[in-house]
């Protein structure tokens, strides 16, 4: 069974891309990298297009790697060098919370895997950054559904739709015993519905899905 050293991560903004890389990158002892540290200068100041596609693929070049968000400019030249691409896309009620949990979280601080010196504040940034997150939430996945449809057919490909989607996920990954990487349990469709049980977790403990962000009342189904 390979094992998996190269992991592409995509998904639109606060759909839960960094928690996932940091999650891969500490089981698994593998270097994890976002785009967001890579774009933003402190102060938030944006990095040029050329120098992004100069550092991203300085990035997957390498033979271990965990690499999240956007940059589109390199991702198809990403998906042909990763062992496994990984889609983050919840529903926009999840994807608006997290944003708003983030910021608050975060606030006053350097949030994980954005660039140093750009400090989070929970207010108007909140605002602004809730309204990205929904008005490019099509555009993101647009580009993911392009960046999937040109990759080698070889690449395994999973879509996540919800929290319980990404535990079982990473659940299903197993740590190799001798060196850095994982392999995954040989699963080609795993389909989850909606449950009584996340009806009444959800309406009994509304404060703890606000923070991790969980998700239910779905019908998807995760390619392996």
């Amino acid at each position: 069974m390979e094992i998996i050293k190269r992991v592409m991560v995509l998904g639109g903004s606060g759909v839960g891309k960094t928690w996932l890389t940091l999650q891969l990158a500490k089981r698994f002892r593998l270097p994890g990298h976002h785009i967001d540290q890579l774009s933003w200068q402190p102060g938030f100041i944006h990095r040029t297009a050329e120098e992004l596609d100069e550092m991203t693929r300085a990035v997957h070049a390498g033979d271990e790697w965990v690499l999240e968000g956007g940059h589109y400019e390199t991702a198809h030249e990403r998906a042909r060098r990763a062992q496994l691409l990984v889609w983050v896309d919840p529903v926009s009620a999840t994807q608006l919370t997290r944003v708003v949990w983030r910021s608050l979280r975060y606030h006053g601080k350097v949030r994980p895997g954005m660039g140093e010196g750009c400090v989070e504040w929970f207010g108007a940034r909140t605002k602004e950054a809730a309204h990205y997150a929904l008005t490019s939430r099509e555009f993101h996945r647009e580009r993911a559904r392009e960046v999937i449809a040109s990759a080698p057919p070889t690449l395994p490909v999973v879509h996540l739709r919800s929290s319980l989607q990404t535990y079982q996920f990473l659940w299903n990954c197993r740590c190799h015993p001798a060196e850095s990487g994982f392999t995954m349990k040989p699963r080609l469709v795993q389909a989850y519905t909606r449950s009584i049980a996340r009806a009444v977790i959800a309406m009994a403990m509304p404060a703890a899905l606000l923070g991790i962000g969980v998700d239910f009342g779905m019908e998807t189904q995760t390619v392996y």
